[in-house]
């Protein structure tokens, strides 16, 4: 057993335990393929937290389901070359890859969709919040994001409705962000 906890620790000492494999991929979640190529500058500055506004999921099938339902809004009814948020948060505590790190997203507009990573939390926070195992789950993207340089590590954490007019991601997310240590209105 204690080789075992030397070998984590020797792993945490290296930054190898910072790997992002935590995320779901495209694939697993049986995404449509993706008609986006446009890419993201990194690191990024800015990462911009909403919600659905939707149905909430709290089991990997239920989020699986969840994430295909808002790709084919975003996809057929939208005519968005994609799901429109880099990733996508599951009250079942796993990350769903959007556009993932490499590719802009459509969800803050214009202005702040070429500059920003958009994570959704999939659900409707405005009477309720997300489990821990989500918002942990979120915390863990945005460490990943920095350790793998996609994110700048004086990233700012904003949401949505700090930057277009909307009740996104809901009152009590929002609450929750606000309390973030890189949150900054």
């Amino acid at each position: 057993m204690s080789n075992v906890l030397f070998a984590w620790a020797l792993l945490a000492l290296v930054g190898l335990t910072a790997s992002c494999s935590f995320v779901i991929p495209r694939n697993e979640w049986k995404a449509q393929a993706s008609g986006c190529s446009t890419p993201l500058q990194h690191p990024v500055r800015y990462v911009v937290i909403s919600h659905t506004a939707g149905s909430f999921c709290d089991s990997p099938s239920s989020c699986e389901q969840q994430a295909r339902n808002v790709q084919h809004y975003h996809k057929n009814i939208l005519g968005w070359c994609d799901v429109g948020y880099n990733f996508l948060v599951g009250d079942d505590g796993h990350i769903y890859e959007g556009r993932g790190w490499n590719i802009k997203g459509d969800h803050t507009g214009p202005t702040w969709n070429p500059i920003s990573i958009g994570i959704t939390f999939m659900g409707n926070y405005m009477n309720r919040v997300p489990t821990k195992r989500a918002l942990r789950a979120a915390l863990n993207l945005l460490e990943c994001g920095v350790s793998q340089g996609f994110l700048r590590s004086n990233y700012e954490v904003k949401g949505h409705r700090d930057v277009q007019s909307t009740l996104s991601p809901g009152d009590q997310l929002y609450e929750i962000i606000q309390g973030w240590p890189h949150y900054r209105e």
